[in-house]
């Protein structure tokens, strides 16, 4: 293969671009990128097709939330088990029957709605199906990506990695909009079906490996360890709780988006996913901007106050009833819950050693991705039984008093 992308990349490594794209000069991490994104620009075409549907099928806000916290249950359930995995067997080749098992989800959902058999059950089923998939090979993913780059390029590999998802979801709910409009939703899940090939022909192509070391611990005395190893590390267990608010609090706005899309703007399918796609947009700009910025120091205490200000936009976007306000407020929370996700899961993988990173990285993504369904079933009982609005208010304050609890203690975020 010509090195020729490689020489690309390097001739732009002085200056503002190469410190924002660092990481591209490093081939391997260029395939799963790219890879990634494809498949999660299909993803999020299925997210805003299944969340239409749901409420079209239901007309129940209840059931909104009830299938997203489907989807991240197995999140809960498994990830312990593929943390392990992720430290004991070849990370490739269980990020590979991740794939394969969404993938056929996706074609199964295809099929269902093309038939016109679709029923609210089956996307609970399936959704947890899929969940599961992702449950295995989210540890496996996230301890691969340091072994792609210098241990220095980290935090820029775990930005760039933010841009391809967040990319993904402004490409992904676009589409989808004009997808749902002139062609229906089975278009969505038919394109995500085939989205998953692009990373799976790029988990083949990629030359990294991962070795793992032999070991007669069983897997409960493995789970023991990374405890322990957290534990160990103060750092660590306070990001991991710093993660957990942030999702729990943060990602409901995502799935309460909808009804404010029909409900208190008027809009159908389309305007939703342009909704989305602005939530995206800012979230784009936020992983550039913590690209460019990634070896500042005193991330720690930034952090902090990012979620302090995430937390005050939440409550505005929540009380706001001007349609153009709110595109700003979507703007301005997508921007700040990326650069949480990036600087809280940089922090992490740089404190920790790789023969622990998968057990490390499952317990974090235990927190980090199980306050999603949390979230989500906390947030879709709150606005059935009360609203919306005040679901995303409780939300908004529970982040800024976490956040302000952490600043006037002195605990050890603050010093990284």
């Amino acid at each position: 293969m010509s090195d020729q992308p490689n020489r690309t990349f390097r001739a732009l490594s002085g200056g503002l671009a190469g410190r924002t794209f660092r990481a591209f000069t490093y081939r391997d991490f260029r395939l799963l990128w790219g890879g990634a994104f494809t498949s999660a620009t299909g993803t999020w075409m299925q997210i805003v097709a299944q969340a239409w549907v749901v409420l079209d099928l239901s007309g129940s806000v209840f059931y909104l939330g009830l299938v997203g916290f489907l989807g991240q249950l197995p999140i809960l359930l498994f990830t312990l088990l593929g943390g392990v995995l992720a430290d004991r067997v070849d990370r490739r080749k269980l990020l590979l029957f991740s794939q394969y098992l969404q993938m056929v989800v996706a074609v199964v959902l295809t099929v269902l709605v093309y038939l016109n058999w679709i029923e609210v059950w089956h996307f609970l089923v399936l959704v947890f199906v899929s969940g599961s998939g992702q449950a295995f090979g989210g540890p496996a993913y996230q301890a691969l990506i340091p072994s792609l780059v210098k241990k220095e390029d980290v935090p820029n590999a775990v930005a760039l990695n933010s841009i391809q998802f967040n990319l993904a979801r402004v490409v992904g709910p676009v589409m989808a909009g004009a997808a749902l409009a002139s062609l229906g939703a089975v278009f969505c899940f038919g394109l995500n079906a085939i989205s998953f090939l692009s990373v799976i022909v790029a988990l083949y192509m990629i030359r990294t490996t991962f070795v793992p070391a032999r070991t007669k611990d069983s897997v409960l005395l493995q789970i023991k360890g990374g405890f322990s190893y957290i534990w160990s590390k103060g750092d660590l267990w306070q990001l991991t709780v710093l993660g957990f608010a942030s999702t729990f609090c943060g990602v409901p706005l995502l799935t309460l988006l909808p009804v404010y899309a029909r409900d208190v703007f008027g809009m159908g399918a389309t305007g939703y996913s342009y909704m989305m796609a602005i939530s995206g947009a800012g979230s784009i700009f936020g992983a550039l901007l913590y690209a460019t910025f990634s070896r500042i120091s005193r991330q720690g205490i930034l952090t902090l106050w990012v979620q302090v200000c995430f937390g005050i936009l939440l409550c505005l976007f929540a009380l706001s009833r001007s349609l153009p306000l709110s595109c700003l407020l979507l703007f301005a929370t997508g921007l700040c819950l990326i650069s949480l996700f990036a600087s809280i899961t940089s922090l992490a993988q740089l404190t920790t050693d790789d023969a622990m990173r998968g057990r490390m990285m499952s317990i974090f993504m235990l927190a980090f991705r199980g306050g999603m369904p949390l979230g989500d079933l906390m947030a879709g009982w709150l606005a059935s039984q009360f609203s919306p609005t005040f679901a995303l208010v409780v939300l908004g304050t529970l982040l800024i008093v976490i956040a302000v609890g952490f600043l006037i203690s002195p605990s050890g975020v603050k010093r990284l």
